[in-house]
């Protein structure tokens, strides 16, 4: 098939698609590559081994500060920080929400309600390609943080009240992330009413529950989207150091300087592995396997929960070794190098979803504008509609090869500045070894996932 018939086709199947079937997050595949699939491989091994051997020569000391990037304008940051401006964002933000609830609660159940749309591609796709880009906006933008605010001013209690000083670290997100995966690839009618409004019902549920028993510290570290957005922030470009100025700094700063937590690791082991096995999902000889099992969707979460433990297992293992060679202890190594994922989790991300994003996102839009089919365009958008050339199939292969190398490559980098900072510098490059036959497995992985056809 040729690209632009190609294009056409997909955008067609596109457009008929119902949502309890959102169309697959990848359009390119093999054939559709600038090069030959395994001379891809073999040159994004050989980048990965030439960026560890130049950073083990060039880069022995930790580089790395807080105080790194060059200033934003005061003119500008002061628009950013300002509260009006916030305040804006907000108010948009709750909305929408309420544009949408109202969708969920009188909308019809097919496939024209956005309810689906707007739950699948702009919170779990949308969202984090906005944070790679401006940082953790979903503090922002999260309407439960709002709604949880007013609760308290309602009951007079400060926002930070809480119930217990237990510290769970990053565990309920990571819960709440694969929770949401699960629901998303697996479970049986996920975009219908019913199972949206309890889904929703439940998520706010427990956010309300968890915000007053953990204060404000719930939704920084165990809310799952509040979270997502903020370690996928940690590689925007803008950043703030310890004095409070907006800086524009490198990708690597950012997951480099993050400090370790518990339940870190786990977190961004769901967020690689659940889009590792959304690729997996579209190969077509796993699918086949699947439906000729007696409980398909016990076999899908049981894969699932197996290839996240399979990323985890993996890093932790790598890091075991590495802390071995280096003489070091192997406790609280893993927690150290958990990190080095998230550049790996963005490129799968924008690799696996870019496509997904594109087409689906301006449909959203136009969906949003009839809440409750019934055939009107109150906000007038309904006529917008999506352009083809950025989903044309070479464009996507090369964005979804080039994602998953930049990726690993940036992981390579943050695992050494945290490898040098942790390890003996007598087997600082000895140590890594480990970390970079992972980080080629993981590349070699997910390429031959993502281009399974």
């Amino acid at each position: 098939m040729s690209a632009p018939a190609g294009v056409a086709a997909y955008v067609s199947a596109f457009s008929a698609a119902a949502p309890a079937a959102l169309p697959a997050h990848g359009v390119g595949n093999r054939s559709d590559l600038p090069l030959p699939f395994e001379a891809l491989l073999i040159g994004a091994a050989l980048a990965l081994l030439a960026s560890f051997v130049g950073l083990a020569f060039l880069w022995r000391e930790p580089r790395l500060r807080p105080e790194d990037g060059w200033e934003v304008p005061r003119g500008v940051q002061a628009v950013l920080d300002a509260r009006w401006f916030r305040g804006l964002l907000a108010g948009l933000s709750l909305l929408l929400t309420c544009w949408v609830l109202l969708a969920l609660v009188l909308g019809r159940d097919d496939a024209n309600n956005p309810v689906p749309y707007v739950v699948y591609v702009w919170l779990w796709v949308g969202m984090p390609f906005l944070s790679l880009v401006f940082g953790a906006i979903w503090a922002i933008l999260n309407p439960v943080r709002w709604l949880h605010r007013g609760i308290a001013a309602l009951a007079r209690i400060p926002r930070d009240f809480t119930l217990t000083d237990v510290d769970l670290g990053f565990w309920p997100a990571a819960a709440g992330l694969f929770a949401f995966t699960w629901l998303e690839l697996v479970a049986p009618d996920r975009t219908t009413m019913l199972v949206l409004r309890l889904a929703i019902g439940l998520f706010v549920l427990v956010s309300i529950v968890g915000s007053l028993s953990f204060g404000e510290r719930w939704f920084r570290e165990g809310d799952p989207f509040e979270v997502l957005s903020r370690l996928y922030g940690q590689l925007s470009p803008l950043g703030r150091r310890p004095d409070g100025r907006l800086v524009l700094r490198t990708p690597v700063h950012g997951p480099s300087l993050l400090a370790a937590r518990r339940g870190l690791l786990a977190t961004a082991a769901v967020m690689l592995g659940g889009t590792a096995y959304d690729s997996l999902t579209a190969d077509i000889r796993y699918a086949g396997w699947v439906q000729s099992t007696a409980a398909p969707d016990l076999v899908r979460t049981a894969t699932l929960l197996g290839v996240i433990l399979l990323v985890g297992g993996a890093l932790h293992l790598a890091a075991a070794v590495s802390a071995w060679l280096s003489g070091v202890p192997v406790r609280g190594m893993a927690a150290d190098l958990a990190p080095s994922l998230l550049p790996i989790a963005a490129g799968y991300l924008v690799a696996h979803y870019y496509s997904l994003l594109v087409f689906q996102g301006p449909r959203t839009l136009a969906l949003l504008s009839d809440p409750l089919g019934v055939g009107a365009n109150w906000l007038g958008t309904g006529g917008v509609a999506p352009w083809g050339w950025p989903i044309q199939p070479t464009l996507v292969a090369a964005v979804q090869a080039g994602a998953i190398v930049l990726g690993h490559v940036l992981g390579v980098v943050v695992a050494h500045e945290r490898a040098i900072r942790v390890l003996p510098h007598r087997a600082a490059v000895v140590g890594q070894v480990p970390l970079m036959v992972l980080m080629i497995g993981y590349t070699v992985g997910g390429l031959s996932l993502l281009f399974s056809g």
